[in-house]
């Protein structure tokens, strides 16, 4: 196992190799193992990337998955205000 870390949060790497297949109309099948590691349901949305001749599966969160998250950031009504305000003179400008 190794550690990795990313948007301040300390990952567990868990490496693993489970052999799939790819179907006759070129679907991908991931064996049970990794869609349960991944929280792969029907009809989740994934990214698919290409990065060193390695095919990269991520699930993209739905809305209720990030809504679920603590905010990384806390802004006060005040300054979410203030904020808006000197955005909308930068850009009149």
């Amino acid at each position: 196992m190794a550690w990795i870390t990313g948007d301040d949060k300390l990952y567990s790497v868990v490496k693993i190799a489970v052999e799939g297949r790819v179907g006759s109309k070129g679907e991908l099948f991931p064996p049970k193992e990794i869609r349960e590691r991944l929280g792969l349901r029907p009809h989740t949305k994934v990214i698919y990337r290409v990065e060193g001749g390695r095919l990269i599966v991520e699930p993209i969160p739905s809305l209720e998955d990030v809504v679920k998250e603590k905010p990384h950031v806390k802004v006060t009504l005040e300054e979410f205000y203030r904020f808006r305000r000197e955005l909308s003179k930068r850009l009149e400008a």
